[in-house]
């Protein structure tokens, strides 16, 4: 049909365009191509209006679709896990650790920036494993700039470990070809110095990725 079919698309279009709107945000808009969007529109005055930046201007159609499908697999995630069992609980921890945990040295060590996973590992060592409390230390590596101790403070809460029990904060330094959206609590590293505890760790990964293996998984 080309083009020429499009007949709501392309009054759509032209109105949008006399709204000063950029050809790719009709586009965006319409789910078509720019290139179409350009014939339409070619002959429409067309006045820039500062006012439609990227952040004041509404979503556009790409956009509220993926905002639509993000909240509704959180919706789904969030009733699929209402609870873990505990068998499920070591197996995600497991998991986790085999992702972001150390593997080699004397020391259970667990480093993320996001609050959640933190949370999530110091829940599961407090729950599978024997340790004591004061054994457990904390160390952050921050960006120079950002509030050490409002940092401290975010990460016991979501350790449950108190800032007494925090190491010295490594401190980056400014680096103008490193990322600029910096974390502002930095990056979190729980340890418990036990060298048998982290070898029952990696035993234990050792066996579950085993069973996990495409050759003995059943057909």
């Amino acid at each position: 049909m080309g083009n020429g079919g499009k007949v709501v698309e392309q009054q759509r279009a032209r109105e949008l365009r006399a709204d000063s709107w950029t050809l790719a945000d009709i586009a965006a808009e319409l789910g078509v191509a720019k290139s179409s969007v350009l014939l339409w529109v070619r002959d429409v005055d067309f006045t820039p209006n500062p006012r439609r930046t990227a952040r004041n201007r509404p979503p556009n159609k790409l956009q509220r679709q993926k905002a639509a499908e993000i909240e509704r697999f959180t919706r789904e995630g969030r009733q699929r896990f209402v609870a873990l069992s505990q068998s499920e609980f070591f197996t995600a921890g497991l998991g986790l650790y085999a992702g972001d945990g150390a593997k080699r040295g004397t020391t259970v060590q667990f480093s993320n920036s996001n609050p959640a996973l933190v949370g999530f590992f110091c829940a599961w060592l407090r729950t599978f494993f024997d340790i004591e409390e004061a054994r457990l230390r904390v160390q952050l590596h921050l960006h120079t700039g950002l509030d050490l101790d409002a940092a401290e403070d975010h990460w016991s809460n979501v350790t449950g470990i108190g800032t007494g029990q925090f190491q010295k904060a490594y401190r980056a330094l400014a680096d103008p070809t490193r990322r600029h959206n910096k974390h502002i609590h930095g990056c979190c590293h729980v340890k418990y110095a036990s060298t048998s505890m982290l070898r029952q760790i990696l035993g234990l990964m050792d066996g579950l990725f085993l069973i996990s293996s495409p050759s003995i998984l059943p057909g």
